[in-house]
């Protein structure tokens, strides 16, 4: 094989492989096979302009401008399919860029030294990047997305760290010659992974205590709403003491007329009498009987702030008295939930506000909440809702910890109109 086929072939290999890096972090909005049309279509410009800087200036001219004609529209075409905000996608793209960069270059200068053939040279550049995209996807791809979920923003200044890098690392490997024809610029550029390390380490620990913080801010929220639920259930409860024992006082009396009037023989005031009294208690506020106290002041709590801001309640609930998890964080979860329908619901006029709310549990434990939805909802590719603005989000992310923790399916789905989430244990 000739250096110029040799030099296209690794280009296009090195090109397509950090492609599927990027794309390993990465959800996308279009199909599959839209997807693949767009990557053909780009690895014909990769072939053809490699081959063409490779014709007029040899290799040092395209390891001078591959960061402009391949590098930069990777990550245009990446982020232009993407869901991404333009920090975000721009601080994953450079970071793979450059990481992959420097590993071909590493690859290259091992199989060099030792001796050993082109073949050999590919062949480690596959099973490197293999291996890299196997673990990017599956031990880095749900902590990143679930980051940017509770992050999604203050990126800018954290997207400067591998731009600069790698103009810094081309600059070192291109001027004034080839590293590889200069073993102290060679050193170089293998001295800049020490700093690099460094950066991402520091950057690393800087979003690992956000990423706390955020959760620690979460959970405190949650635990408010908890607090506040328990409090307005102990509330209703000494309401509904009181509401008793002036029941209690009351038919005492209504004992003492109903017995007067029998003894007149007054049956048609008795029963009329009766009947009143029966229309009185099917008009006192329905109160939601659920074996689980917690749970029971989550439903009272939501259900009651839903009728204050006019949204009609259509529930019913039918619980074991044996839960399969713990009802403390079962209550986050469905507090989540009730939350974000009734925000739902705000935004639709009076009379299309409802919720609808089941549960059961027979055969299985199974929740089921449903609303109408007047804006279109983004689903990742895990079938979780996308937050559409800064702050939100972190229910969903909350619910789907839940279930990847118990074990329970979790599906939500919108469908003419109507939001569902439905919830098997």
């Amino acid at each position: 094989m000739t250096p110029v086929l040799f030099y296209t072939l690794r280009t296009f290999l090195i090109t397509i492989m950090t492609v599927g890096m990027m794309a390993s972090l990465t959800e996308f909005r279009f199909s599959r096979r839209k997807l693949l049309c767009i990557l053909a279509i780009f690895s014909i410009w990769v072939i053809v302009s490699s081959l063409v800087l490779l014709w007029i200036g040899g290799e040092l001219l395209l390891l001078r401008l591959f960061y402009f004609t391949i590098s930069i529209p990777s990550t245009i075409l990446t982020y232009w399919a993407a869901n991404d905000s333009p920090a975000q996608a721009v601080f994953n793209y450079m970071t793979q860029i450059m990481v992959s960069a420097l590993s071909a270059s590493l690859i290259r200068w091992l199989t060099e030294s030792l001796g050993l053939s082109l073949a050999v040279n590919v062949l480690l550049m596959c099973v490197f990047y293999g291996t890299a995209i196997y673990l990017e996807y599956r031990f880095l791809r749900r902590p990143f997305r679930m980051l940017i979920q509770v992050m999604p923003s203050r990126w800018g200044v954290l997207t400067m760290i591998p731009c600069v890098f790698c103009l810094f690392l081309i600059f070192l490997s291109a001027w004034p010659n080839s590293y590889l024809e200069n073993t102290a610029q060679r050193l170089y550029v293998y001295a800049a992974i020490i700093p690099l390390t460094v950066v991402y380490l520091s950057v690393f620990k800087s979003l690992l205590a956000q990423y706390r913080s955020q959760t620690e801010r979460h959970d405190a929220a949650l635990l408010t709403v908890q607090v506040s639920a328990l409090n307005e259930k102990l509330l209703r409860v000494k309401e509904l003491e009181e509401d008793l024992s002036i029941q209690r006082h009351d038919l005492r009396h209504q004992f003492q007329t109903v017995t007067e009037l029998v003894a007149r023989g007054d049956q048609n005031s008795a029963l009329a009498f009766l009947d009143a009294a029966q229309k009185r208690l099917d008009e006192r506020k329905e109160i939601l009987c659920c074996p689980h106290p917690v749970l029971d002041a989550v439903f009272s709590f939501y259900f009651d702030q839903a009728r204050r801001q006019n949204v009609r309640i259509e529930a019913k609930i039918s619980l074991p008295d044996k839960l399969p998890v713990n009802e403390s964080e079962l209550a986050v979860v469905l507090a989540n939930a009730l939350e974000n329908a009734l925000h739902a619901n705000l935004k639709l006029p009076v009379e299309q506000r409802v919720i609808y709310c089941r549960a059961v549990g027979s055969p299985s434990l199974m929740f089921e909440l449903s609303n109408p939805c007047c804006e279109p909802v983004v689903f990742d590719g895990q079938g979780l809702p996308v937050a559409q603005s800064q702050g939100h989000g972190l229910g969903v992310q909350s619910i789907a910890a839940f279930c990847k923790k118990n074990g329970a399916v979790c599906r939500f789905e919108l469908a003419d109109g109507t939001f569902l989430l439905q919830l098997v244990l």
